[in-house]
Formats: C-alpha cells, structure tokens, sequence
C-alpha cells in the first residue's frame, strides 16, 4: 500500500521536524570512502534492496528507487579498493508470514518481488554478495547473519546501505552497534551514509483511504537517523 513507482514524489514537509534535528540533519558531513575504511576488515551491509521495494509490488516506494545508484556506486567503489565482504539481507516471506498482518503481502519467497535488483546482480562482482534470507524486519532473528557475523571477527567497519531507514536500516545498524557494545569490542564502527537509505511517503488522506497508518517520509527518516547517532552510529551526508 505504499505509493507506486510511478507515482510523483510528494513535497516533503519538514516543519514537524525539531529543529534541532532538522538542523543536525542537513548539516552532516560527507566523508571519503577511501580514508574511512580498511578494504581488509570492512563489510557492505545492504538490506531490502529488491524489486518489492524498489520496482513493482504494493511496497514500491519512488523514494527507495532513488537511491539505487548510490548504493550501486558505493558498491563499486568500494569493490575498487579491495573490499569483498557484501551482505544483502533481504525480505523472503513465507506466503503466511505473520507480518502480513500489519503489512500487505510482499517479497514472498519463490516471486519476482524477493529478488536482488537488476542493477546490483548485473555487478561484475556479484559472485562476491552473500544474501540472507529474512522473514522478519530484524537481520539475525531465525537467518543466517550470525553465523556470517561470527564467521568474519575481522569486520570492523560496517557500511549499512537500504530501506527502509525507519525499518530494516534501523534494526540492521542498531543490531550491529549493539552486539559490538554487549560484547565489549571498542573499535568496530557502524556507518551510515544518509544518502544510500530512504524510506516510504504515505499522506493522511492516501492512508486513510487504505486504512493504513500515515507516514512522513521526511520526518521519519531524519528522526531515524538521528536515533541512530544518538546510539553510536556514524551518520554521514555521504562517503565520496
């Protein structure tokens, strides 16, 4: 019940918006990739970056289908100066999933909608991306990312790239601060570049009309990524 892709973005409001936040929001720094990472002790986490939510389906969104090309540059360049860890969790229902009843029936297994975009399975390196299969919005509940996790101790830098930054991107990077702070391990840094993540518009009366919960793109995004530096996540405009 998200807007289609064809649909024309709406004007984002921000006057509901603290100012303190909308302030911090448009004043993030950009930093360069090449001097923030290690290539050998870094990972790429991308999470729903699928055709149920960037192409077609009822959770298609125009804002998510934006930042495709960032997050394939970053990719790329990223593969450029030698990193090979890449992680894609993404949404795989089952057709009975029990988050189908506060979400329409999306990504299910076996259907065109739970599939990797085009644009990042065309990557040269794609024989390199690990997908983990999620029936959930949380990376680890019941999937293969721990596993991974434990099977890379050397994972240091962690770059979360994807949708939705009030959703998946919250729990994949909270996730990934927070087992790093229960564990008591100082030097692992969670990154998030604002300009890879996005979420969905849904206006009162869209919402209404669908008897769904409104939801301010704007207001949720930046809220969103300041709750995750609030927590020790590295938010950034981008990593040039």
């Amino acid at each position: 019940w998200r807007p289609a892709v064809t649909e024309h973005q709406p004007h984002q409001d921000t006057s509901t918006i603290p100012p303190y936040i909308h302030d911090w929001f448009s004043q993030l720094p950009s930093r360069m990739l090449a001097t923030e990472i290690d290539p050998a002790t870094s990972a790429i986490f991308s999470t729903d970056m699928i055709n149920g939510f960037c192409h077609f389906g009822p959770l298609a969104s125009p804002r998510v289908l934006a930042i495709i090309g960032p997050v394939v540059d970053l990719f790329t360049r990223a593969h450029a100066l030698g990193v090979r860890n890449f992680v894609l969790t993404q949404d795989t229902h089952e057709p009975d999933a029990p988050e189908f009843a506060a979400w329409p029936p999306h990504c299910v297994r076996g259907t065109p909608e739970a599939e990797t975009i085009p644009e990042i399975t065309a990557l040269p390196f794609a024989d390199l991306l690990t997908v983990v299969e999620k029936n959930s919005l949380h990376p680890g509940h019941e999937t293969e990312f721990d596993a991974w996790m434990a099977d890379h101790p050397q994972v240091r830098t962690a770059i979360v790239v994807g949708d939705c930054t009030d959703l998946c991107v919250y729990s994949l990077a909270m996730s990934l601060r927070l087992v790093s702070n229960a564990r008591n391990i100082p030097d692992v840094r969670v990154i998030v570049p604002a300009n890879t993540v996005d979420t969905y518009d849904l206006s009162p009366d869209a919402a209404a009309a669908i008897g769904a919960f409104p939801h301010s793109a704007q207001f949720f995004h930046e809220v969103f990524l300041y709750h995750m530096a609030l927590n020790g996540i590295e938010v950034v405009r981008a990593l040039g």
